[in-house]
């Protein structure tokens, strides 16, 4: 009797035992979860782009291969010229892929050149000046006080706070066309939508332009000679990121070190997403898909 009772702890100890290394590994499965879980939820991706269809493009396609490659989930913040460094430098966005260098965000440049890491060029051949349709007939800046009223005394512009904006501001008051032309600020998307316009009615129309970007795809369009080369040669693009990226984040980090590409690429995307049945996100993707054998080269596949 003494014996049976016996053999009845030892069963009920044996069996409080497994039930306790049964909850342990249940509780470690569970906390390793939340963890996985957790981490995941950390790495989120913030990109910072201005509104320019050039950058929306980048960013985009920046955002597509990050979520479906490196498998970090990405957020887009549009944001001011000024913002764009800013929010970098401050740490709370973890890069840009829209430092026009090394003229039109000089300033900027200058100003949070310690406080942030440049990644160099993701772009280059990049170029500036005063975009008028082909049907136009002048050829050079310095002809433009001849035909203001052909003009209708404006030159079609973008964001006040933009590089180009402060460029043709130099350049009106080189060529001495502030007496005919006043510059208006608006946006990309307006400055190509009162081109659109002009081009339909075939009306003379100058637009501050910039290359890549998609109206010289769409449309025939032609630069505007600079003989006081004010504007300046070939620009580039940079990737800029905050400090600390490359620590916290290697994958990405590294991918948007490697990110280079064409004129033509950037050019190709804005397109796509031009087309009315095509979200940024959708075309991107698009884009991406079209392009594997280059998105491999900046992930080192």
């Amino acid at each position: 009797m003494q014996k049976a009772k016996i053999k009845n702890v030892i069963i009920i100890f044996i069996i409080g035992i497994i039930l306790l290394i049964g909850n342990s590994c249940s509780f470690e499965k569970s906390s390793s979860e939340n963890k996985k879980t957790t981490s995941k939820k950390k790495k989120t991706v913030n990109i910072a782009y201005v509104a320019w269809d050039s950058e929306i493009a980048s960013s985009y396609v920046i955002k597509a291969v990050i979520e479906n490659k490196l498998g970090y989930n990405c957020e887009l913040l549009e944001v001011t010229l000024t913002s764009l460094w800013e929010s970098i430098a401050a740490g709370d966005q973890d890069g840009m892929v829209a430092a026009w260098l090394p003229s039109l965000q000089e300033s900027q440049r200058k100003k949070y050149k310690d406080e942030v890491i440049n990644l160099g060029p993701n772009l280059e051949g990049t170029r500036i000046g005063l975009a008028v349709p082909e049907y136009v007939k002048i050829y050079s800046i310095s002809e433009m006080n001849k035909y203001a009223k052909k003009f209708d005394g404006k030159i079609i512009g973008i964001e006040p706070d933009a590089g180009i904006m402060k460029k043709t501001e130099k350049v009106m008051s080189r060529y001495d066309l502030n007496d005919n032309f006043k510059l208006i600020t608006g946006s990309d998307a307006t400055m190509t939508t009162i081109l659109e316009k002009a081009i339909k009615n075939k009306k003379w129309i100058a637009v501050t332009g910039w290359t890549p970007h998609w109206k010289f795809a769409k449309w025939d369009l032609k630069y505007l000679k600079d003989p006081k080369n004010i504007y300046g040669d070939k620009e580039h693009i940079s990737t800029v990121v905050r400090k600390g990226l490359k620590d916290d984040m290697p994958e990405v980090y590294e991918f948007l070190d490697n990110f280079y590409w064409e004129p033509e690429d950037m050019e190709e995307c804005m397109l796509l997403m031009q087309k009315p049945n095509l979200t940024n996100e959708e075309a991107a993707k698009r884009w991406v898909k079209r392009n594997k054998k280059l998105v491999k080269g900046w992930l080192n596949d």
